[in-house]
């Protein structure tokens, strides 16, 4: 991928909104492969041809195998008020997932206690050892033995949505880590982000629907 094909939702002087696509790492890690972050700085640099370094903000991320929606800040102004929203309650994410199995509940919460085990899993644990997550879901539509899930983050939990739904046995469809061996692409896709602009304090919401893999067997629009 190059940074002239990056899918821009929305830009400013303040902010772009972009489109991350499966497999790329929201910022660079020890993969040394090609990262959001790199590539957002690179389009700017050569957008607007600015000499030396470009300062991006990274004010949340995404899991590398998940695409969807993300926020970069292109002022530090930009990126600590979008960071404060966040720690406010103030910035919404919603995704869209295939799950194994039919829920009993079709609209629900779940809430538990997650704890990072290792540089690369999290665990359910209790109050005492882990960090409150919370999300709300709502089953959308059911094919075969499989679930497409509306879920809203309360809280931002390594692996959360992974493993709260393993947790009622309800693993994400593609889940190698969590789940079961389906050799196929996760099924989780961060399909909605709302924020207030942190300049012109304006609600702003972006919607962009997954179009790979087992999502097209659902209805998304």
């Amino acid at each position: 991928m190059k940074a002239n094909n990056l899918e821009i939702l929305y830009e400013d002087n303040h902010i772009l909104v972009v489109v991350k696509p499966i497999n790329i790492p929201s910022q660079a890690d020890c993969s040394h492969d090609l990262d959001m972050l790199t590539l957002v700085k690179s389009y700017i640099k050569e957008k607007y041809q600015k000499p030396g370094n470009v300062y991006v903000g990274l004010v949340h991320r995404l899991d590398r195998p998940v695409g969807g929606i993300m926020v970069f800040a292109k002022t530090s102004k930009a990126a600590n008020r979008l960071s404060e929203s966040i720690k406010q309650n103030q910035f919404q994410k919603k995704y869209l997932a295939v799950v194994h199995g039919i829920l009993t509940k079709k609209k629900g919460t779940l809430i538990n206690y997650i704890k990072k085990d290792n540089q690369f899993n999290s665990v359910i644990t209790n109050e005492r050892d882990g960090k409150y997550a919370e999300l709300d879901y709502q089953v959308l539509e059911e094919k075969g033995n499989k679930s497409l899930v509306d879920i809203t983050l309360k809280t931002g939990r390594h692996h959360q949505i992974r493993v709260q739904f393993k947790k009622v046995n309800h693993p994400l469809y593609g889940d190698q880590r969590y789940g079961f061996q389906d050799h196929e692409q996760i099924a989780l896709y961060a399909y909605q982000l709302a924020f207030y602009h942190p300049v012109k304090k304006e609600k702003m919401v972006f919607t962009r629907y997954p179009e790979y893999g087992i999502f097209k067997d659902f209805n998304l629009k």
